[in-house]
């Protein structure tokens, strides 16, 4: 008992500081992305109304030019702008005198004197200036017309019309009035190995003269005084006044980077997400017990809570396009498809108010994302459909944009000043959302969930393994569908997973495809038991629970599903033969572990279902008659023997559910096995008197 006692303490200690540890970690990820930018944020809109008291400056600040002005006088200031380039003397000596010796016995099929000449044309040009061709292209790009060309200690401008590129320089040799009608004899004399630039880019000097130009720009036009009012409530904001506000809210972050208040923020977000997470975390241990006590559920939730924060927050450090883009209607999708609608609502609304710290217009956004949220758990109560992933994600846009358009009109009545380039980035958000089915499969395989999509795809009978089981054994296949209804009827009479059970009950008998002809009812009038040692029989039929679950594994069943082979008997005996060996054997005391199945008993309410109508199923076809009485004696018998061997209880089925599933049974048995209507048959008797009378 003490050791017993020692084990539960050590793994509620151990769950005790995972879970810790787990909030912890959630809390750390999401601070850490977090912007901490500081100063006040205030909603306004050019030609929107200020909806603030009265403001009125609390200190003396510039006023910041907006970034087109201040790109507009940089753009003015670059037509001025002139790059240094180095004039290097020794270049043109060495090209010009490697050309001279490597044709001093003159050009092919050229007089002798047009070396010189062509010597003379070169240094004309190397005198101008000659630029590699790249950086030839690039000043022409950027509109540059005048360069600086540095010849010693001075500089001087030449017009980049006047200078030549490599290419240019060997073209203007070419088209020389005088070397033009020998173009193609030069052609083959590689002028162009003796063209080289003699102007290189001096980037240094050049970057510190673009430097000191834009540094010249002032960043501001005007100041504002302490005690000034800047706009009052109801006023409408004009280009000056948002370019006043917008120059507060710059002086209040530059303000409170050098005041070092950003540890007050930072202990801020800290105490607020902390407070949000614990909340959560509470609401798993106090209503949703089961899911805080396995891993995968756990890890799923805080996963959802953690990612969404982290992508806004990344949004808002990098003022990448608007946070409403962001399919945050995915998490509750997600929590309902593989949990409940009530655990899903408190994710998303635990989500939402962790965002909303770090954007910047908070009513607005929690609004639209609490309303998008309820939208997609109401309209998504069962995935069953790809179309219900598109309705779902055309709802949620459409909310969003109707929920915008009535906090619009709440503060401004005038249509044509509303801003309607809000629908797109709601469009966008449910063109973002349908990829919640694709990613689906992903939340599946990361952490161990099956979904109702899943579920209709592995309960298909035209394909894989079920297909193979019609195929190989007809018989156990027909059972398997009479079980699967049979338990698919009770699970929705409790408020069970009848799609979970119905799909396990197609599986749970996949092992006696191995041998077929073993099992009752695959057999046509031949009994292999016959022959065989009782102990050798139960083997047999005890290992199409193991066999089942290696074709499951082979198959990539989920475990949910091999979960149903492996309990469909729980720890049970094969009872026909033990009574059997028994019974030869009375002196003997019997070992039952040859005669029992691996087990373990179920451990769910679906396990449950299962293990009773299989065997409910399996013992109604052995009755002699089919009688209200008789069936429900077999029933009773069948269930109530369940629960006195203890196969109950370790799931949460209780006896109301048994109750109910022996009511479902009874009545599903006699519509199955219900007796025909005999017709009456015409007398012969009758008809032959009429026919004597007749003849006399």
């Amino acid at each position: 008992m003490d050791i017993f006692y020692n084990n539960n303490e050590g793994h509620f200690w151990r769950n005790t500081v995972t879970r810790s540890l787990l909030v912890m970690v959630t809390v750390a990820i999401i601070v850490w992305f977090m912007p901490r930018e500081q100063g006040q944020r205030f909603r306004y809109d050019v030609g929107k109304p200020w909806m603030y008291g009265s403001f009125i400056a609390q200190f003396d600040f510039p006023i910041y030019k907006t970034d087109e002005a201040i790109k507009a006088e940089e753009d003015s200031l670059m037509d001025s702008y002139q790059p240094y380039y180095n004039y290097k003397d020794d270049v043109e000596k060495q090209q010009i005198n490697r050309f001279v010796n490597d044709f001093r016995d003159g050009l092919p099929d050229m007089p002798h004197a047009f070396v010189a000449y062509i010597a003379e044309r070169m240094h004309r040009l190397y005198q101008a200036g000659i630029m590699n061709t790249p950086d030839y292209n690039t000043v022409y790009k950027d509109s540059t017309s005048v360069i600086r060309i540095v010849k010693g200690n001075s500089a001087q401008s030449e017009q980049i019309g006047c200078i030549y590129s490599t290419l240019s320089a060997y073209e203007q040799l070419l088209v020389d009035d005088k070397l033009a009608p020998h173009s193609a004899a030069l052609s083959k004399c590689n002028l162009a190995d003796y063209i080289e630039p003699n102007l290189i880019y001096d980037r240094e000097r050049s970057e510190t003269e673009r430097s000191d130009l834009l540094s010249s720009i002032p960043p501001a036009s005007g100041m504002v005084m302490s005690g000034q009012k800047i706009i009052d409530r109801g006023d409408i904001v004009d280009d000056y006044a948002y370019r006043v506000l917008s120059s507060f809210e710059r002086e209040m972050k530059r303000r409170t980077a050098t005041e070092n208040q950003i540890t007050s923020t930072l202990i801020g977000q800290i105490m607020f997400v902390s407070i949000m997470v614990i909340i959560f975390t509470a609401y798993l241990v106090l209503f949703r017990r089961d899911y805080f006590d396995k891993p995968r559920s756990i890890a799923m939730l805080y996963a959802l809570i953690t990612l969404f924060p982290v992508i806004l927050s990344l949004f808002m450090r990098h003022n990448f396009l608007s946070v409403y883009i962001i399919p945050f209607a995915m998490c509750p999708i997600f929590v309902r498809v593989f949990m409940d609608s009530r655990t899903a609502f408190t994710t998303h609304v635990t989500m939402v108010l962790i965002c909303a710290a770090a954007v910047k217009y908070q009513y607005e956004f929690i609004i639209i994302q609490l309303v998008g949220g309820f939208v997609a758990i109401y309209s998504l109560r069962e995935l069953a459909r790809r179309a219900q992933v598109f309705k779902t994600a055309l709802l949620v846009a459409v909310s969003g944009a109707v929920v915008y358009l009535s906090l619009q009109l709440m503060q401004d009545n005038d249509f044509m000043k509303m801003d309607s380039e809000m629908n797109v980035h709601f469009a966008v958000n449910g063109v973002l959302l349908l990829l919640s089915y694709p990613l689906m499969y992903i939340i599946e395989k990361m952490f161990g969930f099956v979904s109702n999509v899943t579920l209709f795809e592995l309960s298909n009978t035209n394909r894989g393994m079920l297909r193979n089981l019609s195929e190989i054994a007809p018989g156990t296949f027909q059972h398997s569908i009479t079980v699967g209804n049979l338990a698919s009827e009770i699970a929705n009479k409790i408020g069970a997973n009848s799609l979970l059970v119905r799909t396990g009950a197609l599986y749970h008998d996949i092992g006696k495809m191995v041998d077929p002809v073993f099992f009752t009812e695959n057999q046509a009038g031949v009994n292999p038991h016959e022959n065989m040692p009782l102990k050798e029989s139960a083997r047999v039929i005890i290992s199409h629970v193991t066999e089942g679950v290696k074709m499951a594994e082979k198959a990539n069943l989920p475990q949910i599903i091999k979960d149903f082979i492996l309990t469909h008997h729980g720890n049970g005996l094969a009872k026909f033969f033990y009574i059997q060996y028994k019974n030869q054997h009375p002196d003997e005391d019997v070992d039952p572990a040859p005669f029992s199945y691996p087990g373990p008993n179920p451990f769910t309410r679906e396990q449950a279902i299962l293990m009773i109508a299989d065997g409910v199923e399996a013992a109604s076809r052995s009755l002699n008659e089919y009688t209200e009485e008789s069936i429900s004696q077999l029933v009773n018998k069948i269930i109530d023997g369940d629960v006195a061997e203890g196969y109950f209880r370790d799931c949460p089925i209780t006896f109301r559910d048994l109750a109910m599933a022996k009511l479902v049974l009874i009545e599903r048995l006699k519509s199955i096995y219900h007796t025909r209507i005999q017709y009456p048959e015409l007398k012969k008797e009758k008809e032959d008197k009429d026919e004597t009378s007749k003849a006399s």
